[in-house]
């Protein structure tokens, strides 16, 4: 069997794989987020956190929950770095410096994960446990949660409450997170991942000499960094790793466990709002953009004109033999798309082409199908903005799930748009223009460019991931990349719920012959070319100075 032919089949069976869960998981969603029984486990934690679990919430209410839970959650973890040294399982490490610890803290709690530190030399036991492991949870259940708030704003009628936040949050961590962690990470653990807390122990290596390694909690955090669509890896070298990542099977099971909630999202939507059918119409959407990464980022990867990459038989640097260029490429488009950040691969060592692809996929909005709430709540934006569009053209009132897209609600969505480009843009230009950042790229030209383009695009969309050859474990990079994290993850939030509010505060129209099906393949075109359209025209330019440029070379 050949490379080309191994790559084709693993997306096949993926592809299968999901289809499997789609209808069970998504069911399993719809039924958590709307019913009115709490378990016993749940009315604990509202007791402990002082709240009751039954009060609707308006959306300014919905949003302080978000905002509040999200800076203790940083202040914690924050703090829990900070007193390394004093805490068992420490194994040896220091505190870590303010910085860092600062970066890790909003990383982390805005489901990011980006790490420019060194994982198994740099946080201990009890750090990578109790603190990263469990936003990992926590920061997945705070997106799941603004996504079902936006969904009820399309479900609801003449009225300003969007649920309750604090019993979205719990519930999405007991009955959805954790059910399916425990499972995913058994079936780790059978396939080599470890699992202990053991200290650190010389290793031999083959050439001579010896190593330091150390164990750790690693299936557990592993498991959840993919199915919370969180990314940062144990190790440093993170999916690549073969305590992370041992085999082919791992390697098809770990991109499975990062898409089989963004995915199965999209029939709990069309369940939530009254029709399956809508909520296909959105899976065909995210379904027809990743199918179109992973086959560009093949042909990138496997086309080869130079004579040793001929002889690899594709563009072999930066990626493990174990996985090949199929698994490698479909994984990076995977987590690209899904703001997750996890890599299997160096990302930096792709081609020109190969590394705009993944870029690109996190200029899209990571919503295809985008990270766990995150994804969905992009993605009916951008739902909005092509009716809307539809609209202008024929002269109508936009309606979509029979809301009508009016002037409030197609502000807060162009803002919600602009929000990450913005970021993007403003500090890769402070990156370049200041006189130390610079000295932090180790490569010239247009990939130099393109690591810093790269590390603002992956911390202001909350992806996590990296090219290799830029040094951002500097005071202004830790500091730089703390704040794009959490302004590109808390204000799109703000735009998201205040426009579940206003939604659900509307009056239903009821559907007539002039009304756009939004349950259509036609409706499913438009929308693909409005993302592409409205990227494109975003991105363009920086993305002719860096990966086009290099690609072209």
């Amino acid at each position: 069997m050949g490379p080309v032919t191994a790559g084709v089949l693993q997306a096949l069976a993926l592809i299968g794989a999901l289809a499997i869960v789609h209808v069970p998981l998504g069911n399993h969603m719809a039924r958590v987020y709307s019913s009115s029984r709490h378990l016993r486990v749940e009315k604990w934690l509202y007791k402990g956190i002082g709240v009751d679990p039954d009060a609707e919430m308006l959306w300014t209410a919905y949003l302080r929950g978000v905002l509040a839970f999200s800076f203790a959650g940083v202040l914690f973890l924050y703090l829990l770095q900070r007193v390394q040294g004093i805490l068992p399982g420490a194994l040896g490490f220091d505190p870590v410096e303010p910085a860092q610890a600062f970066n890790t803290a909003a990383s982390f709690v805005a489901n990011t994960n980006w790490q420019s530190y060194h994982g198994e030399q740099t946080m201990g036991h009890v750090v990578q446990t109790a603190g990263l492991a469990v936003q990992n949870f926590v920061s997945a259940a705070v997106g799941m949660a603004v996504a079902v708030a936006l969904v009820r704003g399309f479900a609801r009628a003449r009225t300003g409450e969007l649920g309750n936040f604090w019993s979205d949050l719990v519930r999405g961590v007991t009955r959805v997170l954790v059910p399916l962690a425990v499972v995913g990470a058994l079936v780790l653990v059978a396939c080599g991942v470890i699992q202990n807390f053991s200290g650190i122990h010389e290793v031999g290596q083959f050439t001579g000499g010896s190593q330091q390694w150390n164990g750790g909690a690693v299936a557990s955090q592993e498991v959840i960094k993919e199915l919370g669509t969180n990314g940062g890896g144990y190790f440093n070298a993170n999916s690549a790793h073969p305590f992370e990542n041992p085999t082919p099977f791992t390697n098809l099971l770990e991109i499975f466990l990062i898409l089989m909630i963004p995915v199965s999202l999209t029939r709990t939507f069309g369940l939530m709002v009254g029709s399956v059918r809508q909520g296909y119409a959105i899976l065909a959407t995210m379904a027809t953009i990743w199918v179109g990464f992973v086959a560009l980022m093949m042909w990138t990867e496997f086309a080869h004109h130079e004579g040793a990459l001929r002889i690899a038989g594709g563009a072999m640097e930066g990626k493990e033999l174990r996985f090949g260029i199929g698994g490698s490429s479909i994984f990076a488009v995977t987590t690209t798309l899904t703001s997750t950040g996890a890599v299997d691969s160096s990302h930096s060592s792709y081609t020109g082409f190969g590394g705009g692809i993944a870029m690109l996929g996190m200029m899209l909005g990571e919503i295809a199908p985008g990270g766990v709430g995150s994804g969905l709540y992009g993605m009916l934006i951008m739902a909005i903005v092509a009716v809307f569009i539809a609209g202008l053209m024929v002269g109508r009132t936009p309606e979509y799930l029979g809301k009508k897209i009016g002037p409030r609600e197609i502000k807060l969505a162009a803002v919600y748009i602009l929000i990450t480009p913005t970021l993007v843009l403003v500090f890769t230009s402070l990156a370049l223009a200041l006189p130390t950042p610079p000295d932090s790229m180790l490569n010239p030209g247009a990939h130099g460019f393109s690591e810093v383009l790269y590390a603002f695009t992956s911390a202001a969309n909350n992806n996590g991931s990296a090219f290799a050859g830029l040094n951002a474990d500097t005071g202004w990079f830790n500091t730089a990349t703390g704040l794009v994290m959490l302004l590109g993850r808390f204000l799109p939030m703000v735009l998201v719920l205040a426009l579940a509010g206003s939604l659900a505060a509307q009056q239903p129209v009821p559907a007539t012959a002039g009304t756009l099906r939004t349950e259509t393949p036609v409706f499913t075109g438009l929308l693909v070319g409005a993302i592409a359209i409205i990227v494109g025209l975003t991105y363009f330019p920086a993305l002719a100075l860096g990966p086009l440029a290099e690609g072209l070379a």
